[in-house]
Protein backbone atom coordinates (compact mmCIF):
# COMPACT_ATOMS: atom_id res chain seq x y z
CA UNK A 1 0.00 0.00 0.00
CA UNK A 2 1.50 3.35 -0.82
CA UNK A 3 2.50 5.78 2.09
CA UNK A 4 2.02 9.16 1.15
CA UNK A 5 3.59 12.27 2.00
CA UNK A 6 0.80 14.81 3.33
CA UNK A 7 1.07 18.07 3.80
CA UNK A 8 2.02 19.02 7.40
CA UNK A 9 -0.86 20.92 7.91
CA UNK A 10 -3.25 17.19 7.89
CA UNK A 11 -1.80 16.62 11.18
CA UNK A 12 -4.50 19.41 12.51
CA UNK A 13 -7.25 17.78 10.85
CA UNK A 14 -9.50 14.63 11.96
CA UNK A 15 -12.94 13.39 12.16
CA UNK A 16 -14.52 15.61 14.41
CA UNK A 17 -17.05 14.16 17.17
CA UNK A 18 -20.38 15.70 15.55
CA UNK A 19 -19.05 13.65 11.90
CA UNK A 20 -18.42 10.56 14.10
CA UNK A 21 -21.97 11.40 15.91
CA UNK A 22 -23.90 12.13 12.68
CA UNK A 23 -23.05 8.51 11.46
CA UNK A 24 -24.70 6.91 14.18
CA UNK A 25 -27.38 8.94 14.09
CA UNK A 26 -28.55 8.19 10.14
CA UNK A 27 -30.15 5.38 11.89
CA UNK A 28 -33.82 6.36 11.86
CA UNK A 29 -34.28 4.71 15.05
CA UNK A 30 -32.55 7.45 17.11
CA UNK A 31 -33.35 10.01 18.81
CA UNK A 32 -31.23 12.63 17.57
CA UNK A 33 -30.20 15.79 19.69
CA UNK A 34 -26.96 15.66 18.27
CA UNK A 35 -26.82 18.35 14.51
CA UNK A 36 -27.54 21.46 14.80
CA UNK A 37 -29.90 20.71 11.76
CA UNK A 38 -33.25 22.41 11.21
CA UNK A 39 -36.73 20.73 10.88
CA UNK A 40 -36.90 19.48 7.37
CA UNK A 41 -41.06 19.81 7.50
CA UNK A 42 -40.40 23.68 7.25
CA UNK A 43 -38.44 23.78 4.30
CA UNK A 44 -40.60 25.65 1.77
CA UNK A 45 -41.06 22.90 -0.84
CA UNK A 46 -44.51 24.11 -2.94
CA UNK A 47 -43.01 27.81 -3.01
CA UNK A 48 -39.91 26.59 -3.88
CA UNK A 49 -41.39 24.84 -6.91
CA UNK A 50 -42.56 27.63 -8.22
CA UNK A 51 -39.09 29.68 -7.57
CA UNK A 52 -37.30 26.96 -9.31
CA UNK A 53 -39.60 27.39 -12.47
CA UNK A 54 -39.51 30.77 -12.82
CA UNK A 55 -36.03 31.03 -12.47
CA UNK A 56 -35.40 28.89 -14.86
CA UNK A 57 -38.18 30.82 -17.08
CA UNK A 58 -37.21 34.09 -17.00
CA UNK A 59 -33.31 33.59 -15.97
CA UNK A 60 -32.29 30.21 -17.08
CA UNK A 61 -29.18 31.00 -18.94
CA UNK A 62 -28.12 33.37 -16.40
CA UNK A 63 -28.99 30.66 -13.39
CA UNK A 64 -26.72 28.06 -14.92
CA UNK A 65 -23.55 30.55 -16.05
CA UNK A 66 -20.67 31.64 -13.94
CA UNK A 67 -21.14 34.29 -11.78
CA UNK A 68 -18.74 37.30 -10.41
CA UNK A 69 -16.76 36.18 -7.36
CA UNK A 70 -18.81 38.51 -4.92
CA UNK A 71 -22.47 37.60 -5.75
CA UNK A 72 -25.61 38.27 -7.21
CA UNK A 73 -26.31 42.06 -6.88
CA UNK A 74 -29.77 42.30 -5.95
CA UNK A 75 -29.49 39.19 -3.26
CA UNK A 76 -26.73 41.04 -2.09
CA UNK A 77 -28.84 44.32 -1.60
CA UNK A 78 -31.64 42.66 -0.30
CA UNK A 79 -29.12 41.30 2.44
CA UNK A 80 -27.57 44.31 3.74
CA UNK A 81 -31.28 45.96 3.67
CA UNK A 82 -32.28 43.15 6.13
CA UNK A 83 -29.00 43.03 8.25
CA UNK A 84 -29.34 46.98 8.45
CA UNK A 85 -33.13 46.29 9.44
CA UNK A 86 -32.54 43.87 11.71
CA UNK A 87 -28.89 44.75 13.61
CA UNK A 88 -29.16 48.44 13.34
CA UNK A 89 -26.26 47.68 10.66
CA UNK A 90 -25.17 50.34 7.73
CA UNK A 91 -24.00 47.97 5.13
CA UNK A 92 -24.49 48.34 1.59
CA UNK A 93 -24.22 45.53 -0.95
CA UNK A 94 -20.32 46.17 -1.59
CA UNK A 95 -19.68 45.14 1.43
CA UNK A 96 -21.71 41.83 1.09
CA UNK A 97 -19.82 39.08 -0.56
CA UNK A 98 -22.08 35.80 -1.03
CA UNK A 99 -20.21 32.61 0.09
CA UNK A 100 -21.05 28.85 0.15
CA UNK A 101 -22.02 28.37 3.42
CA UNK A 102 -20.61 30.13 6.62
CA UNK A 103 -17.73 27.44 6.77
CA UNK A 104 -16.07 28.22 3.85
CA UNK A 105 -16.19 32.32 5.57
CA UNK A 106 -14.46 30.45 8.93
CA UNK A 107 -11.73 28.73 6.52
CA UNK A 108 -10.62 31.35 3.97
CA UNK A 109 -10.71 34.22 7.40
CA UNK A 110 -8.24 31.93 9.24
CA UNK A 111 -6.52 31.36 5.98
CA UNK A 112 -5.94 35.41 5.50
CA UNK A 113 -5.23 36.29 9.21
CA UNK A 114 -3.42 32.94 10.89
CA UNK A 115 0.07 32.22 10.58
CA UNK A 116 1.15 29.03 12.93
CA UNK A 117 1.52 30.15 16.49
CA UNK A 118 -1.05 32.99 16.42
CA UNK A 119 -3.59 33.79 18.70
CA UNK A 120 -7.40 33.53 18.24
CA UNK A 121 -8.93 34.77 21.19
CA UNK A 122 -12.57 33.23 21.88
CA UNK A 123 -15.57 32.20 23.96
CA UNK A 124 -14.67 28.93 25.86
CA UNK A 125 -16.82 26.85 25.21
CA UNK A 126 -17.54 27.70 21.08
CA UNK A 127 -18.64 26.58 17.81
CA UNK A 128 -17.04 22.88 17.27
CA UNK A 129 -17.14 23.54 13.43
CA UNK A 130 -15.68 27.20 13.70
CA UNK A 131 -12.29 25.30 15.43
CA UNK A 132 -12.45 22.69 12.99
CA UNK A 133 -11.77 25.25 10.27
CA UNK A 134 -8.69 27.31 12.14
CA UNK A 135 -7.34 24.44 13.33
CA UNK A 136 -5.59 23.79 9.65
CA UNK A 137 -3.84 26.71 10.20
CA UNK A 138 -2.23 26.13 13.54
CA UNK A 139 -3.32 28.97 15.82
CA UNK A 140 -2.68 28.90 19.71
CA UNK A 141 -6.49 29.29 21.39
CA UNK A 142 -6.65 31.60 24.25
CA UNK A 143 -10.21 31.81 25.55
CA UNK A 144 -11.82 34.70 27.40
CA UNK A 145 -13.83 34.59 30.45
CA UNK A 146 -17.60 34.43 29.54
CA UNK A 147 -20.20 35.11 32.31
CA UNK A 148 -24.43 34.75 31.74
CA UNK A 149 -24.03 38.45 29.89
CA UNK A 150 -21.26 37.50 27.62
CA UNK A 151 -17.59 37.74 27.05
CA UNK A 152 -15.83 39.95 30.08
CA UNK A 153 -14.77 43.09 28.50
CA UNK A 154 -11.76 43.35 31.13
CA UNK A 155 -10.56 40.16 30.64
CA UNK A 156 -10.69 40.71 27.22
CA UNK A 157 -8.41 43.77 27.27
CA UNK A 158 -6.06 41.40 29.41
CA UNK A 159 -5.77 39.07 27.18
CA UNK A 160 -5.11 41.41 24.16
CA UNK A 161 -2.46 43.05 26.61
CA UNK A 162 -0.91 40.18 27.38
CA UNK A 163 -1.03 37.44 23.93
CA UNK A 164 1.20 39.82 21.05
CA UNK A 165 0.56 37.54 19.07
CA UNK A 166 -2.81 37.82 19.16
CA UNK A 167 -4.55 38.17 15.60
CA UNK A 168 -8.40 37.54 15.77
CA UNK A 169 -11.79 36.92 18.26
CA UNK A 170 -13.88 34.94 17.32
CA UNK A 171 -17.70 35.18 19.04
CA UNK A 172 -21.17 34.11 18.85
CA UNK A 173 -23.23 36.51 20.79
CA UNK A 174 -26.62 35.51 19.16
CA UNK A 175 -28.05 32.30 20.89
CA UNK A 176 -24.32 31.02 21.12
CA UNK A 177 -23.19 27.59 20.03
CA UNK A 178 -23.41 25.42 22.47
CA UNK A 179 -24.61 27.05 25.07
CA UNK A 180 -27.61 28.79 23.84
CA UNK A 181 -26.86 32.21 25.58
CA UNK A 182 -26.81 35.95 24.01
CA UNK A 183 -24.69 38.75 24.94
CA UNK A 184 -26.47 42.01 26.57
CA UNK A 185 -26.42 45.01 24.75
CA UNK A 186 -24.07 46.93 27.62
CA UNK A 187 -21.60 44.02 27.25
CA UNK A 188 -21.43 44.34 23.31
CA UNK A 189 -20.83 47.87 23.57
CA UNK A 190 -18.38 47.17 26.24
CA UNK A 191 -16.27 44.69 23.98
CA UNK A 192 -16.54 46.95 21.36
CA UNK A 193 -15.04 49.70 23.36
CA UNK A 194 -12.20 47.61 23.52
CA UNK A 195 -11.43 46.46 20.23
CA UNK A 196 -11.24 49.52 18.86
CA UNK A 197 -8.39 50.09 20.94
CA UNK A 198 -6.20 47.07 19.47
CA UNK A 199 -5.59 46.30 16.47
CA UNK A 200 -7.63 43.35 15.70
CA UNK A 201 -10.29 41.59 13.83
CA UNK A 202 -13.47 40.18 15.03
CA UNK A 203 -14.92 37.60 13.39
CA UNK A 204 -18.72 38.08 14.85
CA UNK A 205 -20.80 34.50 13.64
CA UNK A 206 -24.37 34.81 13.68
CA UNK A 207 -26.55 31.81 11.90
CA UNK A 208 -29.60 31.72 14.32
CA UNK A 209 -29.52 35.57 15.65
CA UNK A 210 -33.36 35.87 13.59
CA UNK A 211 -34.39 32.65 15.82
CA UNK A 212 -35.44 34.74 18.84
CA UNK A 213 -38.74 33.66 20.59
CA UNK A 214 -38.88 36.53 22.62
CA UNK A 215 -37.52 39.74 23.75
CA UNK A 216 -35.89 42.56 21.53
CA UNK A 217 -33.64 41.94 18.84
CA UNK A 218 -29.91 43.25 20.09
CA UNK A 219 -27.46 45.26 17.45
CA UNK A 220 -24.94 43.83 16.28
CA UNK A 221 -21.34 44.08 16.87
CA UNK A 222 -20.71 45.20 14.14
CA UNK A 223 -23.52 48.24 14.27
CA UNK A 224 -20.75 49.57 16.60
CA UNK A 225 -17.65 49.15 14.80
CA UNK A 226 -16.32 52.54 13.77
CA UNK A 227 -12.97 51.42 11.98
CA UNK A 228 -13.98 48.49 9.85
CA UNK A 229 -12.64 45.65 12.35
CA UNK A 230 -15.38 43.39 13.10
CA UNK A 231 -16.30 41.10 9.85
CA UNK A 232 -20.38 39.82 10.55
CA UNK A 233 -20.85 35.97 8.94
CA UNK A 234 -24.82 35.33 8.09
CA UNK A 235 -26.42 32.52 6.93
CA UNK A 236 -29.16 31.27 5.07
CA UNK A 237 -28.94 27.74 6.47
CA UNK A 238 -31.23 28.51 9.77
CA UNK A 239 -33.36 30.92 8.45
CA UNK A 240 -34.34 29.32 4.77
CA UNK A 241 -32.36 25.56 3.48
CA UNK A 242 -29.27 24.52 4.60
CA UNK A 243 -29.22 22.70 1.41
CA UNK A 244 -28.80 25.62 -0.90
CA UNK A 245 -25.10 26.11 0.58
CA UNK A 246 -25.95 30.01 0.32
CA UNK A 247 -24.52 32.29 2.96
CA UNK A 248 -22.83 35.84 3.60
CA UNK A 249 -19.83 37.95 4.63
CA UNK A 250 -20.08 41.59 6.01
CA UNK A 251 -16.45 43.44 5.49
CA UNK A 252 -15.21 46.80 4.09
CA UNK A 253 -12.02 48.02 2.17
CA UNK A 254 -8.75 45.42 2.63
CA UNK A 255 -10.41 42.58 4.18
CA UNK A 256 -13.47 42.60 1.89
CA UNK A 257 -10.49 42.86 -1.08
CA UNK A 258 -8.75 40.40 0.03
CA UNK A 259 -11.82 37.97 0.76
CA UNK A 260 -12.63 38.10 -2.88
CA UNK A 261 -8.94 37.06 -4.11
CA UNK A 262 -9.15 33.79 -1.66
CA UNK A 263 -12.33 32.59 -2.43
CA UNK A 264 -11.65 33.30 -6.14
CA UNK A 265 -8.89 30.51 -5.55
CA UNK A 266 -11.21 28.36 -3.98
CA UNK A 267 -14.42 28.30 -6.10
CA UNK A 268 -14.71 31.17 -7.98
CA UNK A 269 -18.23 32.22 -6.81
CA UNK A 270 -21.18 30.48 -4.80
CA UNK A 271 -23.97 28.27 -6.79
CA UNK A 272 -25.08 30.81 -8.89
CA UNK A 273 -29.13 28.89 -9.39
CA UNK A 274 -28.71 29.34 -5.92
CA UNK A 275 -28.73 32.69 -5.61
CA UNK A 276 -31.46 33.18 -8.22
CA UNK A 277 -33.35 30.97 -6.43
CA UNK A 278 -33.06 32.70 -3.27
CA UNK A 279 -33.24 36.11 -4.38
CA UNK A 280 -36.60 35.14 -6.48
CA UNK A 281 -38.30 33.51 -3.04
CA UNK A 282 -37.82 36.65 -1.41
CA UNK A 283 -39.44 38.63 -4.24
CA UNK A 284 -42.25 35.86 -4.59
CA UNK A 285 -43.03 35.55 -0.91
CA UNK A 286 -42.18 36.80 2.59
CA UNK A 287 -39.41 35.43 4.31
CA UNK A 288 -40.22 37.42 7.21
CA UNK A 289 -43.41 35.32 7.68
CA UNK A 290 -41.42 32.35 6.83
CA UNK A 291 -39.06 32.95 9.73
CA UNK A 292 -41.94 33.62 12.26
CA UNK A 293 -43.36 30.13 11.27
CA UNK A 294 -39.47 28.26 12.31
CA UNK A 295 -39.35 30.65 15.37
CA UNK A 296 -43.45 29.05 16.33
CA UNK A 297 -42.21 25.93 16.09
CA UNK A 298 -38.37 26.06 17.71
CA UNK A 299 -39.89 28.22 20.51
CA UNK A 300 -42.76 25.02 21.30
CA UNK A 301 -39.93 22.51 21.10
CA UNK A 302 -37.57 24.45 23.07
CA UNK A 303 -40.47 24.98 26.03
CA UNK A 304 -40.98 20.80 25.74
CA UNK A 305 -37.15 20.39 25.97
CA UNK A 306 -36.94 22.93 28.91
CA UNK A 307 -40.06 21.34 30.97
CA UNK A 308 -38.68 17.49 29.87
CA UNK A 309 -35.21 18.26 31.45
CA UNK A 310 -36.58 19.85 34.63
CA UNK A 311 -38.66 16.64 35.10
CA UNK A 312 -35.70 14.05 33.96
CA UNK A 313 -32.77 15.29 35.48
CA UNK A 314 -31.51 15.05 38.74
CA UNK A 315 -31.12 18.28 40.94
CA UNK A 316 -27.00 18.13 40.33
CA UNK A 317 -27.11 18.71 36.62
CA UNK A 318 -28.07 22.30 35.23
CA UNK A 319 -28.96 23.44 31.93
CA UNK A 320 -29.40 26.97 30.32
CA UNK A 321 -33.03 28.05 29.10
CA UNK A 322 -32.25 29.91 26.02
CA UNK A 323 -34.58 32.86 24.04
CA UNK A 324 -33.87 31.50 20.68
CA UNK A 325 -31.60 29.68 18.34
CA UNK A 326 -31.42 25.80 18.15
CA UNK A 327 -29.49 24.74 21.38
CA UNK A 328 -29.70 23.80 24.88
CA UNK A 329 -26.23 23.29 27.03
CA UNK A 330 -26.47 20.42 29.86
CA UNK A 331 -23.50 20.53 33.14
CA UNK A 332 -23.51 17.67 34.96
CA UNK A 333 -21.55 16.67 37.75
CA UNK A 334 -18.12 16.79 37.80
CA UNK A 335 -17.26 12.62 38.24
CA UNK A 336 -19.30 12.28 35.21
CA UNK A 337 -17.78 11.48 31.69
CA UNK A 338 -20.93 12.63 28.98
CA UNK A 339 -18.66 10.63 26.32
CA UNK A 340 -19.16 7.66 28.33
CA UNK A 341 -22.95 8.63 29.07
CA UNK A 342 -23.24 8.74 25.37
CA UNK A 343 -22.37 5.34 24.84
CA UNK A 344 -25.15 4.25 27.38
CA UNK A 345 -27.30 6.26 25.68
CA UNK A 346 -26.99 5.42 21.99
CA UNK A 347 -27.73 2.10 23.19
CA UNK A 348 -30.83 3.49 24.23
CA UNK A 349 -31.45 5.08 21.08
CA UNK A 350 -30.98 8.92 21.88
CA UNK A 351 -27.71 10.94 21.16
CA UNK A 352 -26.19 14.38 22.07
CA UNK A 353 -22.88 15.74 21.52
CA UNK A 354 -20.26 15.75 24.48
CA UNK A 355 -19.24 19.19 25.64
CA UNK A 356 -15.80 18.36 25.43
CA UNK A 357 -14.95 18.86 22.02
CA UNK A 358 -16.40 22.66 22.20
CA UNK A 359 -13.52 23.69 24.61
CA UNK A 360 -10.61 24.55 22.39
CA UNK A 361 -8.49 23.60 25.58
CA UNK A 362 -10.18 20.65 26.30
CA UNK A 363 -11.61 19.95 29.80
CA UNK A 364 -15.11 20.06 30.96
CA UNK A 365 -16.25 16.67 29.87
CA UNK A 366 -18.84 17.21 32.06
CA UNK A 367 -21.03 19.13 29.87
CA UNK A 368 -23.07 18.12 27.01
CA UNK A 369 -24.74 20.00 24.18
CA UNK A 370 -29.14 19.63 23.19
CA UNK A 371 -30.56 20.57 19.68
CA UNK A 372 -34.39 21.06 20.15
CA UNK A 373 -35.18 22.06 16.52
CA UNK A 374 -34.85 18.81 14.56
CA UNK A 375 -37.03 16.60 16.69
CA UNK A 376 -40.66 16.49 17.30
CA UNK A 377 -42.49 17.06 20.50
CA UNK A 378 -43.12 13.52 21.28
CA UNK A 379 -39.55 12.08 20.38
CA UNK A 380 -38.09 15.49 22.65
CA UNK A 381 -39.98 14.26 25.77
CA UNK A 382 -39.02 10.49 24.94
CA UNK A 383 -35.17 11.15 24.25
CA UNK A 384 -35.38 12.90 27.17
CA UNK A 385 -36.36 10.53 29.66
CA UNK A 386 -34.17 8.45 28.18
CA UNK A 387 -31.31 10.75 28.20
CA UNK A 388 -32.57 11.58 32.10
CA UNK A 389 -32.48 7.59 33.09
CA UNK A 390 -28.73 7.17 32.03
CA UNK A 391 -27.66 9.96 33.85
CA UNK A 392 -29.34 8.40 36.95
CA UNK A 393 -27.62 5.17 36.14
CA UNK A 394 -24.03 6.56 35.68
CA UNK A 395 -24.63 8.45 39.12
CA UNK A 396 -25.28 5.14 40.78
Amino acid sequence: MNKYIFAERMKNFQASDIAAILKVTADPEIISFAGGLPAPELFPIDEMKEVVAHVLEKHGRKALQYSTTEGHVPLREKIASRMNRKYQTRLESGNIMITTGSQQSLDLLAKMFIDDGDVILCESPTYLGALSAFNGYNPRYVDVETDEDGMVPEALEKALKREKRAKAVYVIPDFQNPTGKTWTFERRRAFMEVINRYNIVVFEDNPYGELRFKGVVPPSLKSFDTKGRVVLLGTFSKIFCPGMRIAWLCAEGEIYEKFSYLKQTADLHSPTLSQYEIDTYMEMYDLDAHVARIIDVYKERCDIMIEALKAELPPSASYTVPEGGLFTWVVLPENLSARDLLMTCIEKKVAFVPGGAFFPNGGHENTLRLNYSNMPPERIVQGIKLLGNAIKEHLC
